[in-house]
């Protein structure tokens, strides 16, 4: 066995509170639970202890200081015997089941240092977290529902998508990622939300936009029309002589704020549609309109 104070890292003049404090963060650092499967550090573990239950004996110290013992406790001129105490013994360098030098129990530096557990027994810990994408249609994001996802140990959920859900947004699912240790919990389910785009709706905060195609006639003498919204069809009126670009608000149809429970609106903008193929009718009705009157609606960009 090394010299104890070689081990400790400490001086030959050391007290007694710096042998102690010297002691615990070695032994937190080498502690096996915090390295397992590593015997390097797990022998440099039973040597940190050993040094320590000599040292910290006052008569075992000051016979080792004075040569008398050998550094794992034997006397001078045998070796492997271990050291003996009143209260029991340990083997060279390890950790018997007695005690180290006069009255040092490690089950009470170790229950300070790593709580009410023993030596060697695992570690309570919880388990990993696993991180799931869940990709979710667009009215589901807006308005909420449900949708089945499968874990990584082939379990089913129907996994609950709240209201007014955004992009990106982990749900936890406590209880359902990787197994604890030492009787820890088990990790949670990360379902990070992927939303699906919409071919007419998008979203802005809490309101929700649509394009809506009209006709020139709509357009020009003003109609009632069906325009869809996330919850169905509502009648709307478009006013005469509206142009392309113009934007209407329907109040109370966008989606549910999910801390203050109001609604947010749906903003409509109108898109002036010609027919997709040339209509000699419209282009004479629209010439003779045009005939004698000046309309210059570039003159802002000037």
């Amino acid at each position: 066995m090394k010299d104890p104070y070689s081990v400790l890292g400490v001086s030959k003049s050391a007290s007694d509170a710096e042998l102690k404090k010297t002691y615990r963060r070695l032994a937190k650092k080498l502690h096996p639970d915090n390295n397992a499967g590593d015997e390097k550090i797990a022998e440099q573990f039973k040597e940190v202890s050993a040094a320590y239950g000599l040292l910290r004996d006052k008569e075992l110290r000051a016979r080792y200081d004075r040569g008398e013992i050998n550094p794992d406790g034997s006397e001078k001129g045998f070796q492997g015997g271990g050291f003996r105490s009143h209260g029991g013994g340990m083997g060279q360098g390890g950790m018997g089941g007695g005690q180290f030098g006069d009255g040092f129990d490690p089950e009470e530096i170790f229950a300070s240092i790593f709580g009410s557990r023993r030596p060697h027994q695992p570690r309570r810990r919880k388990g990993q977290d696993k991180i799931y994408r869940l990709r979710v249609d667009f009215l589901d994001a807006v308005k909420g529902g449900k949708k089945p996802l499968i874990l990584e140990n082939n379990k089913n959920l129907n996994v609950t998508i709240p209201a007014n859900v955004r992009e990106g947004q982990k749900i936890r699912l406590k209880g359902q990622g990787g197994p604890g240790t030492g009787g820890g919990p088990a990790g949670d389910a990360l379902i990070e939300i992927v939303i699906n785009d919409h071919p007419l709706f998008r979203r802005e905060g809490n309101d929700i936009h649509l394009d809506l195609p009209v006709t020139l006639a709509e357009a020009v003498s003003g109609a009632k029309v069906n325009i869809p919204t996330i919850d169905g069809k509502v009648a709307m009126t478009i006013p005469k002589g509206s142009s392309s670009g113009r934007v209407m608000r329907l109040k109370g149809r966008g989606a549910i704020d999910p801390k203050s429970k109001k609604r947010g609106d749906q903003y409509v903008r109108l898109q002036i549609m010609l027919p997709a193929e040339p209509d000699e009718d419209l282009e004479k009705a629209v010439a003779k309109w045009a005939e004698g009157k000046s309309q210059d609606v570039r003159s802002h960009m000037a």
